[in-house]
């Protein structure tokens, strides 16, 4: 695997490890993309419920392709205490334009408990001081105020700013688009602002 990307990066209540065959359990997985929740916690991303097990394999097979050719990293979100699933979460790597893009959802059950803006500050340190981006970029369904005030809070307290709604930017697996609301934060936005968080741990390696 490419050591662009460290393994497992930790936070004061979460750890997220690299995504792939070898590290999520499938059948989990599945249980959670095709669960009676699913329709909900993906109502607002690009992401679409799992028809059939084979579909999370695949997924997470592209998980490990894009980690392998620096296009993403993406890592699956986990308490550390107990090893429970929470969710899903990375960054995309666009080095032509200088700019890193997180993403993430969350099982419904962990919702409202900041796990988002915690995973967030870590990938900020990751895009920032790791992989040494210019700027991160991050994205909404516009229609979204929960999540919306959940970013805008976080890239508000790291120095960012909202850009606007791009209309129709916004494309899901079913072939829906929708308006996108935009937000964006330098790297010497997020320095000035504080930079690295210190809670943040690196790993290369899985333990």
């Amino acid at each position: 695997m490419s050591n662009l990307f460290p393994a497992v990066v930790e936070t004061d209540r979460l750890r997220l490890e690299r995504a792939g065959r070898d590290t999520v359990d499938v059948r989990e997985l599945y249980r959670v993309a095709s669960g009676d929740d699913a329709e909900e916690m993906f109502a607002h991303v690009p992401f679409s419920p799992h028809e059939t097990p084979k579909e999370t394999f695949d997924f997470l097979a592209s998980c490990e392709e894009r980690w392998e050719s620096g296009k993403a990293a993406e890592y699956a979100v986990r308490r550390p205490d107990d090893g429970e699933f929470v969710g899903m979460t990375g960054i995309a790597c666009y080095w032509g334009h200088d700019t890193a893009e997180p993403g993430i959802w969350l099982r419904k059950p962990f919702w409202g408990r900041g796990y988002s803006g915690e995973r967030a500050r870590a990938l900020l340190t990751l895009a920032f001081d790791r992989l040494d981006f210019s700027l991160v970029s991050v994205s909404a369904a516009a229609d979204n105020e929960k999540s919306r005030r959940a970013v805008g809070k976080y890239i508000d307290d790291a120095g960012g700013r909202f850009e606007g709604v791009i209309r129709r930017g916004l494309q899901f697996f079913d072939g829906e688009v929708r308006d996108k609301a935009r937000y964006t934060i330098s790297q010497a936005e997020w320095r000035e602002s504080g930079g690295p968080d210190e809670s943040v741990t690196f790993i290369d390696s899985l333990l």
